[in-house]
């Protein structure tokens, strides 16, 4: 009896320790981000890039947009350039945002001057 007590225990308590364990078989959620789905997160960016117009701050794009998937800065001529780039099409379904999936935003002395791959082809 005081066997069966013993292993009756030990087991209840082992038992416990492994409530925690989960196996996440598959890739389900690959292309899912902290705020929603990847479709989500991409029609936000379209329509949120409507909205933005030339002469806006740099703030003024970060309030709007969120925060940038990449970004690059330089110094041009003297100016300050700020590409922000933002994912807006998906090209392959592998879970990672990659540059040629984002749309660039490109800001000149803290004021978009572009956006877009013509805008990033002329800087």
């Amino acid at each position: 009896m005081k066997n069966n007590l013993l292993s009756l225990a030990f087991f209840g308590i082992a038992s416990i320790g492994l409530t925690g364990c989960v196996i996440n078989v598959g890739d389900d959620g690959a292309d899912w981000d902290n705020n929603g789905s990847w479709e989500a997160t991409q029609e936000s960016n379209r329509e949120n890039l409507s909205r933005i117009s030339l002469g806006m701050s740099k703030d003024q794009v970060t309030t709007l947009m969120g925060t940038a998937d990449f970004n690059e800065a330089y110094i041009q001529q003297d100016k300050e350039v700020h590409v922000l780039f933002y994912r807006t099409q998906r090209m392959k379904g592998d879970g990672k945002t990659t540059k040629n999936e984002c749309t660039p935003v490109v800001i000149s002395n803290n004021a978009v001057v572009g956006w877009g791959e013509k805008a990033y082809s002329k800087i």
